[in-house]
């Protein structure tokens, strides 16, 4: 898939809006939806998928049944690039990972990789910086998902 850099007419809702319909289109997303971000949560939408984790990192022995995917644009921060958050959250194992291009920790640079167990330390490390549409940030994260959840999840 394709997607220009133009990004006149780009904004909050429309975005996570076209977000929410590719992620639709695909059967191993499971149920989308678009909503609201609440008062502790960054940005001002979030779209919440809940993927059957066997079928999207294709691994039939995956000891996790249900994960829920998030994934978060603020297109209208005012700085010279997007914030987001892309998440895959394991509630039975207290998991979350993901990347965030936010500014809560520029020791890292405009990208971390968060890595959060209930039991350990958060890990935050430096990610690539992806200079995209975020619809092709989604897909280039989307792609990198399985492998670094094979390789960082317990």
């Amino acid at each position: 898939m394709i997607f220009l850099a133009n990004r006149d007419g780009l904004n909050n809702k429309r975005i996570h809006r076209r977000i929410t319909n590719r992620l639709q289109s695909e059967s191993v997303f499971g149920t989308v939806q678009l909503r609201v971000s609440t008062h502790r949560e960054p940005g001002p939408y979030r779209v919440v998928a809940n993927p059957d984790p066997r079928a999207f990192l294709d691994d039939s022995s995956y000891p996790v049944e249900h994960v829920r995917l998030e994934v978060g644009f603020d297109v209208e921060v005012g700085t010279d690039h997007d914030f987001y958050w892309i998440s895959w959250i394991e509630p039975e194992r207290n998991l979350l990972l993901g990347w965030h291009q936010d500014d809560d920790h520029p020791e890292y640079g405009n990208v971390h990789f968060q890595l959060s167990q209930s039991d350990a330390d958060t890990l935050r490390e430096s990610a690539e910086y992806l200079d995209m549409h975020p619809l092709a940030v989604v897909e280039a994260r989307l792609d990198q998902l399985p492998a670094v959840v094979h390789a960082r999840a317990p």
